[in-house]
């Protein structure tokens, strides 16, 4: 997985983030968008989690279960 520094997370448009106004869970690659899967089933709300799944399911259809 590619190293995201906080110079390269600061430069992403917000639509590399599954919540885009809280520039959460950063979804520009696969293997990012793996760790958010996991990382929003872990700490966010049911809100949270399924805005999430859906926007990753949408970029990555390969990764639906």
């Amino acid at each position: 997985m590619t190293v995201l520094t906080y110079k390269k997370r600061k430069r992403m448009r917000s639509t590399s983030f599954a919540l885009p106004r809280e520039r959460k869970y950063p979804i520009h690659d696969k293997q990012h968008a793996i760790v958010a899967l996991a990382r929003v089933a872990q700490h966010g709300t049911a809100k949270e989690q399924a805005i999430v799944r859906r926007k990753v399911y949408k970029k990555y259809p390969s990764l639906k279960p």
